[in-house]
């Protein structure tokens, strides 16, 4: 194995128990993110470019962007207050 396929492998590995350590969602979500766009490089290595594709569209965008939709429907993300006060 060469270099960059090692460290595709810790970055994977590292992300996935930084998901799981994190208590933090919005940040859970973008770790989630990133290990779905090195998984589509790791797809790229091993000359799959459909399931590369396929692992960059769905894997790191449409379900980080379900995941972010949730988040707001749940209001665990605060939207912008118009008066400036802060909410309790």
């Amino acid at each position: 194995m060469d270099f960059l396929s090692i460290s595709l492998l810790v970055f994977i590995l590292v992300c996935a128990l930084a998901v799981c350590v994190t208590r933090n969602l919005m940040v859970s979500i973008i770790i989630f993110m990133s290990q779905g766009l090195a998984m589509s490089v790791i797809w790229i290595l091993l000359e799959s470019p459909d399931l590369a594709i396929t692992e960059a569209a769905v894997g790191a965008g449409v379900t980080s962007l379900l995941f972010f939709v949730t988040l707001k429907k749940i209001h665990a993300i605060q939207g912008d207050n118009s008066d400036g006060k802060a909410e309790r």
